[in-house]
């Protein structure tokens, strides 16, 4: 690949590379899709940063007092009961079971090998956006594709893909719209890291999977309303007719992970409905949303400790048994969220709880119609599969359950006060210990990591610094009467983070700097991922330094 020298880096077609190379990355960097993702940027950058506004300015309504409603100016769209997705794509028929996690390349490989209907490759929330997973990413997915991926891991365990024909249909889920890619700039600006995902591997892999019987399907993180759904829709109409592919063989979920979104649940489908799949419920982001939107509304909206929060309590069910009814009435799957129980092989006793919690929450899911469900073990995966097999019987899903008896409702949707529970000192310090735990395998470049037999990811970090935050500026008392101060929290932090287990190359001491400044800080940040990768997440190293990278590895 021809380079020249500009300030910022190296320029390749008119896009700066501010990171040092990685292996095999001009596998993926092509003139031809450096062109491409470009193409997609410039078209849309006005329009993401008026989306990405108006978020902010939804945020401050809701602030202040102004609740989420049903839009008046699209009911024509929820009352015409005749309008339909694309009907399920190759592949897409049966979904009963999705395991999600990163695309590194061991769990590629047991993702692939787990006998899940599906694989969420994700570029998101279990993934940290660092510059070699951004790329080896790509480069795992092209080598699955192809089945030439195998990894041996440092103790020397080898692990290849098992036989074709037990390969899940995969579903990438790129970053969303609130995250950069600041190591390729476009005229100095930071490029959107989730163009920078979905492109570089629609345009690598579209023709291969159409080839293979299949097609390029995607997951849609962090939409808040039909207007973001759109951006996404005008993208894939765009990069269809960039690569001279049928309109409509790109197929999207949407994560409804958002409570704005939670009230556009049907103007979301039918601004996506020629590539339309289905919505899942995101649910631990779903809770972040709820707590970040409504943090300083007062006691209306307190929550009680994480793990007291289940999906039984009212808003939650309100918001799985609409997202059911929206799915299925527009011929859409309805898919279920992560139970974040992980198993533990050395420990039985806390093994069988975990199958069992997962059980319980599936069968609920399927009860209630969804199509399929997700785990992050492939150990969940017989019991997931177990569950929607005697839901299904031969059916591939239950798109003919209509949920008619289930009503838009928006009050339910926000009744947070009817959740059942408590705050507690225990959960003040599971949080704060969660948080910077998280923070700091984060940091480390793994964006999913097993604490106390639960998956964390970015969703639920969230959720942890969010409740510290909402807590402490709401003034709540725990269950023994004590008021949750900012002087007491900073005593429990201290003494959480005493305890934490310290190693060579750790990053705690950085995390606790980030942790304070999104959970203690006066104001809120929208996200703690977006100070964390801007400031300490492997700093731009210098223009010359580049230069010489990039010479040695020509």
């Amino acid at each position: 690949m021809n380079s020249t020298n500009s300030l910022n880096g190296i320029t390749f077609n008119g896009i700066t590379l501010t990171a040092p190379p990685i292996h095999r990355q001009g596998e993926i960097l092509t003139p031809e899709a450096l062109d491409f993702i470009a193409a997609l940027n410039r078209s849309t950058t006005a329009r993401r940063a008026e989306l990405l506004a108006a978020r902010r300015t939804r945020r401050s309504r809701i602030s202040s007092g102004i609740d989420p409603h049903y839009l008046r100016e699209t009911a024509h769209i929820r009352d015409d009961p005749h309008w339909r997705v694309a009907p399920p794509a190759p592949g897409m028929e049966d979904r009963r079971v999705e395991i999600t996690g990163p695309v590194d390349r061991k769990m590629t490989i047991n993702a692939l090998n787990s006998g899940a209907k599906v694989w969420l490759a994700d570029m998101e929330d279990s993934s940290t956006p660092t510059w070699g997973n951004v790329i080896r990413g790509q480069l795992n997915l092209i080598d699955a594709l192809e089945r030439r991926i195998d990894f041996v891991s440092p103790e020397g365990r080898e692990y290849r893909l098992d036989a074709p024909e037990h390969m899940p249909t995969i579903i990438v889920r790129p970053r969303g719209w609130h995250l950069p890619e600041k190591h390729l700039l476009i005229n100095g600006k930071q490029m959107a890291g989730g163009i920078v995902d979905f492109g570089l591997y629609f345009f690598h892999n579209a023709h291969r999977l159409i080839a293979q019987g299949k097609g390029p399907y995607f997951y849609l993180p962090k939409i808040e309303n039909h207007l973001e759904a759109r951006l996404w829709n005008d993208i894939f109409i765009q990069a269809q007719d960039l690569l001279g592919i049928p309109q409509g063989t790109i197929r999207a979920t949407v994560l409804i992970e958002t409570i704005t979104a939670a009230f556009e649940m049907e103007e979301i489908l039918y601004e996506l409905r020629d590539h339309g799949a289905g919505l899942n419920a995101g649910r631990w982001d779903y809770l972040f949303s709820v707590i970040k939107n409504f943090r300083t509304r007062g006691p209306r909206f307190l929550l009680p400790d994480r793990n007291q929060i289940t999906m039984t309590a009212p808003f939650m069910r309100a918001y799985t048994e609409q997202l059911v009814r929206a799915c299925h009435r527009r011929g859409a799957m309805a898919i279920g969220g992560m139970s974040n129980f992980v198993p533990n092989r050395r420990d039985p006793e806390a093994n069988a709880i975990a199958l069992e919690a997962v059980r319980v929450d599936k069968s609920r899911e399927a009860d209630d119609g969804f199509d399929g469900s997700w785990v992050a073990h492939p150990d969940l995966v017989p019991v997931a599969m177990d569950v929607f097999d005697e839901a299904l019987g031969w059916n591939p899903n239950q798109l003919d359950r209509l949920r008619e008896d289930v009503e838009l409702d928006g009050r339910a949707l926000l009744d947070v006060a009817g959740t059942k529970g408590t705050i507690t000192e225990q959960g003040i310090r599971d949080n704060l210990w969660v948080g910077i735990q998280y923070i700091e395998s984060w940091l480390r470049g793994h964006g999913a990591v097993a604490l106390n037999n639960l998956m964390e990811d970015a969703a639920t970090a969230e959720i942890s610094r969010s409740q510290i935050w909402q807590w402490i500026h709401s003034q709540a008392i725990t269950d023994t009467g004590e008021l949750i101060s900012f002087d007491w929290v900073l005593e429990l932090l201290g003494e959480e983070f005493d305890r934490l287990p310290r190693f060579d190359g750790d990053r705690f001491d950085d995390a606790l700097d980030i942790f304070s400044d999104v959970a203690l800080g006066e104001e809120f940040p929208a996200f703690l991922t977006l100070s964390a990768y801007a400031d300490y997440l492997h700093p731009t190293p210098e223009p010359a330094r580049v230069r010489e990278l990039a010479m040695a590895t020509a």
